[in-house]
C-alpha cells in the first residue's frame, strides 16, 4: 500500500512534527557475553517527522549522553574505541524513503555514526495519532532494526578464554517516537 493512501492507518498525517524528547526514545540492545543482553539509551534525542505525500525522518542524538546506566562501561563507550564522543558529538539518522508494506512501516534512510554514513532499513509502526492534555496533536512511530556495529568502526571487543568473544557485531537499535505539530504542510 502507497504512503499516498488516505487511510489512517497507513499515513502519517500531513505537517512537521517534531520529537518530544521527553516521550521518545533511542535505544540498543547487545549480548554480553552471549547471555544477557545489555541495553543503552540515548536520552538527549532531537529531531523532525514530515508526513504527508513526501514523509521523511530526521533525528540526532548527544552521543556523550548515551547511558547503560554503568559509570565505568558508560565512559568507555565515550572512549575512541567506541564512539569517541570529543570527535563526533552527534549521531544522526535521514531517511530516504518511506513506505508501508502492508501496516509495517519502512523506513529506509542513512545513519551516521562516528563520521561514517550507512544505509540502513528500520522497520515499525505508525502507532497512530491524537490530542495530548494540553490539546496539542501528536504521532507516534516505533522503529527497528539490526545492524552490524563494525560498519561504523565500534571493533572494540575481548576474547573470552574458552573462545569467542566479549560482544557479538550484531546490534538491536529501537527508537520510540511521539512528535508534536509544529507546522502544517
Amino acid at each position: 500500500m502507497s504512503i499516498l493512501a488516505e487511510t489512517s492507518a497507513t499515513v502519517i498525517p500531513a505537517g512537521t512534527w517534531s520529537i518530544d524528547p521527553a516521550h521518545s526514545a533511542v535505544e540498543f540492545h547487545i549480548k554480553h557475553l552471549g547471555l544477557t543482553t545489555v541495553k543503552g539509551r540515548a536520552p538527549v534525542v532531537s529531531g523532525a517527522i514530515e508526513g504527508g505525500a513526501e514523509p521523511s525522518i530526521y533525528g540526532t542524538v548527544a552521543a556523550a549522553s548515551i547511558t547503560t546506566f554503568d559509570e565505568n562501561r558508560d565512559g568507555h563507550l565515550q572512549a575512541p574505541e567506541f564512539f569517541d564522543t570529543e570527535r563526533y558529538p552527534e549521531l544522526s539518522f535521514r531517511s530516504t524513503e518511506i513506505d508501508f508494506v502492508g501496516d509495517d512501516l519502512l523506513v529506509e534512510g542513512d545513519l551516521t555514526v562516528k563520521g561514517i554514513t550507512r544505509p540502513v532499513t528500520l522497520r515499525g509502526a505508525f502507532a497512530g495519532s491524537g490530542a495530548d492534555a494540553w490539546g496539542s496533536d501528536r504521532i507516534g512511530i516505533e522503529l527497528e532494526a539490526t545492524v552490524d556495529r563494525t560498519d561504523w568502526e565500534l571493533n572494540w571487543n575481548a576474547p573470552l578464554p574458552g573462545g569467542g568473544f566479549l560482544l557479538p557485531n550484531d546490534v538491536k537499535l529501537t527508537a520510540t517516537f511521539s512528535a508534536v505539530r509544529t507546522g502544517r504542510a
